[in-house]
């Protein structure tokens, strides 16, 4: 690693629910620095999950991060004249990241809705455990626990 590494940047928190985890996933979601109408899709799905649960859409949101954040991922890493996909463990942050990174992605892969209704019923499924994201999660740890041999190879 050349020069010293990037300093960690504090996110404020968003200013409807005053939830850094919120505010980094409409920064995630934003698309050209329209900050303002990643927050608008994001409030949006907030209160169409709130209209079919009946409940905070916090807790929904939290619970499908917590259901979609993988425990193990492969990286692939030249030992000897092979290439090898060794299991990892993730860190609590690139967890995070990944986690908001495929939810999103399942819900823009989704037709004919408008993005927040997407957002929302992507939050809802994957709460219950059963969505896209979800499939991405078992994929990634299906890969890693296929690839168990090789963890002695890992630092």
């Amino acid at each position: 690693m050349r020069g010293k590494q990037a300093p960690k940047r504090v996110i404020e928190p968003d200013p409807k629910y005053h939830d850094v985890d919120v505010a980094k996933f409409i920064n995630y979601i934003m698309i050209g620095g329209k900050k303002a109408t990643a927050q608008r899709v994001m409030y949006d799905a907030f209160e169409i999950i709130r209209e079919i649960t009946k409940q905070d859409p916090r807790h929904i949101f939290g619970k499908a991060i917590k259901q979609v954040s993988p425990l193990l991922e492969v990286r692939g890493r030249r030992v000897g004249g092979g290439n090898y996909q060794i299991p990892y463990q993730v860190r609590g942050e690139r967890r995070f990241a990944l986690a908001c990174r495929w939810m999103i992605d399942a819900a823009r892969s989704r037709k004919g809705k408008a993005m927040a209704e997407k957002l929302a019923e992507e939050f809802i499924n994957t709460a219950k455990g059963e969505s896209a994201s979800m499939k991405k999660k078992a994929d990634v740890h299906r890969m890693a626990e296929s690839n168990k041999a090789f963890a002695h190879f890992a630092r």
